[in-house]
C-alpha cells in the first residue's frame, strides 16, 4: 500500500480544474414521496423546496432536501418512459448526479469536453426572479454524471423551477454536516481509466492506493484508489473487484446494480456518537463488528479523547494516520437492493480513509452478503 498526501497549499498552487465543493447529490428513485419522508425521518434532513406538475415540470418531480451544508435532490419520474424511469428501472434507487460548484460553468465544461469528457447536457442557462443560473454536465463511470453549476448570478432557493415548501414536520437534524467523500464501485479492470479520467479531465490526484492484499478477507478482495481535486474538497475513491474464493463485495454491488455507480456516500459529522445514537433511535441500521474488534482499539491507535464504552455499544471504528485519528461507522443498505449505503465519519485530524478497519469493515459485510445469499 502506498500513501500520499499533498498539502493544501501544493494542492491549490496546481489546481487544474478549479471546483468549490459538492453542490449537491441527485437520487433517482421510484416514489421521491416516499423518499423525502425517510430521509427527513431518519436522517433528519429538512423539506425546503420541490419542483412537479405544480410547478410545470411534466416529466418529474423533486424535493429538495437540506441539512447543514449537505444538498440531495431525490427526483422520481411520472410515467414508465424516458431517461429517469429506465434508470430507475435498471438500477433501482441510486446517485445519478454528483455536482460540483464551480465558478464558471461554460469555462468549466469547455475545459472538461477539450480534455475527453463526454457530454451530459451543454451550458443551459435558467432564470426567475432571483437570477440566472448556468449548469452543463459530463459523464462518469456508469450512468453517473457530474453537474457543473455556477451561482454567482442566483440568489434564489435552488435552481429556477423550483418553489419553497413549508411544512409541520421539521424533524429535528441529526448532526450531519457536509460530504466528506463518494466511493465509486466499477468493473473489473476498469479502476484506472477511471482514475486516468479524473486525472486527464478534472486534474485530480490520487494520494491513496490500496491493493487486494490490504483490503482482502479470507473470501474476498477489491482494489482502490482515492482521488482528490486541487483543494482537497472533493474526494473520490474508486474500487474494482479482485479475484477471490467467493463473490467480493463489488461484484454483489455490480450485479444487483447492473453496473458502475456510486456505493455509498460518506457524511461528516462533529459527534459521531451523538450522530449515531440519534440515527438508531430513528431506524437507520448499521453493520456491526464483533467486540472483540475493540480490545485492540489501543493498541493499535493509541489514545483518543472518546470512551469506548459508547464506541463499542454502537459499533463505531477508529482509525489512525500520521495527522491524527477518525472514527466512522457504516449502514446497511438503504434499500432493498444490496447498493447504495452511507458512511458517517468524523475525523479528528486524519486525512485517510480508515485502512485499519478495512479487514472488520468487510467481514461485517460478507457477513450481510451471506445472508442474502450472495457471497
Amino acid at each position: 500500500m502506498t500513501s500520499t498526501v499533498p498539502t493544501s497549499a501544493t494542492a491549490e498552487t496546481h489546481d487544474a480544474f478549479p471546483i468549490n465543493g459538492t453542490d449537491y447529490v441527485e437520487f433517482w428513485v421510484g416514489n421521491a414521496k416516499q423518499s423525502a419522508v425517510f430521509y427527513r425521518a431518519a436522517f433528519g434532513f429538512q423539506l425546503v423546496g420541490y419542483q412537479g406538475p405544480e410547478t410545470g415540470i411534466r416529466d418529474r418531480c423533486s424535493y429538495l432536501l437540506v441539512q447543514d451544508k449537505l444538498r440531495f435532490v431525490l427526483t422520481s419520474p411520472l410515467g414508465p418512459d424516458g431517461e429517469i424511469a429506465e434508470h430507475v428501472r435498471r438500477h433501482g434507487d441510486g446517485v445519478r448526479d454528483i455536482a460540483f460548484w464551480v465558478d464558471d460553468a461554460r469555462a468549466a465544461y469547455a475545459t472538461a469536453i477539450e480534455r475527453g469528457a463526454i457530454s451530459a447536457g451543454e451550458p443551459t442557462v435558467t432564470s426567475d426572479a432571483d437570477g440566472e443560473l448556468v449548469v452543463a454536465a459530463i459523464r462518469t463511470y456508469g450512468d453517473t454524471i457530474h453537474s457543473l453549476v455556477e451561482r454567482r448570478g442566483y440568489h434564489g432557493l435552488f435552481r429556477p423551477g423550483y418553489e419553497a415548501v413549508s411544512t409541520p414536520f421539521v424533524p429535528r437534524g441529526t448532526g450531519l454536516m457536509y460530504v466528506d467523500h463518494c466511493v465509486g464501485n466499477v468493473e473489473l479492470g476498469k479502476m484506472n481509466t477511471w482514475v486516468k479520467f479524473y486525472e486527464d479531465v478534472l486534474g485530480f490526484t490520487n494520494i491513496l492506493t490500496f491493493d487486494d492484499k490490504a483490503i482482502s478477507t479470507e473470501y474476498s478482495a477489491l482494489m482502490s484508489k482515492v482521488m482528490s481535486n486541487g483543494n482537497g474538497r472533493i474526494k473520490f475513491p474508486i474500487n474494482e473487484p479482485a479475484k477471490g474464493r467467493k463473490k467480493s463485495q463489488i461484484d454483489e454491488y455490480l450485479d444487483f446494480y447492473h453496473g458502475p455507480g456510486v456505493q455509498h456516500v460518506a457524511i461528516a459529522t462533529n459527534d459521531i456518537i451523538s450522530t449515531v445514537r440519534e440515527l438508531r433511535s430513528r431506524g437507520v441500521e448499521f453493520l456491526t463488528v464483533p467486540s472483540a474488534y475493540y480490545d485492540a482499539v489501543h493498541s493499535r491507535v493509541g489514545d483518543i479523547d472518546e470512551d469506548l464504552g459508547p464506541l463499542r455499544e454502537l459499533g463505531i471504528l477508529v482509525d489512525r494516520d500520521d495527522e491524527g485519528y477518525l472514527l466512522q461507522i457504516f449502514t446497511k443498505p438503504v434499500q432493498d437492493r444490496p447498493t447504495l449505503f452511507y458512511e458517517i465519519i468524523q475525523r479528528k485530524g486524519a486525512k485517510s480513509f480508515g485502512a485499519g478497519n478495512f479487514k472488520a469493515l468487510f467481514e461485517a459485510i460478507e457477513r450481510e452478503q451471506a445472508r442474502r445469499g450472495n457471497l
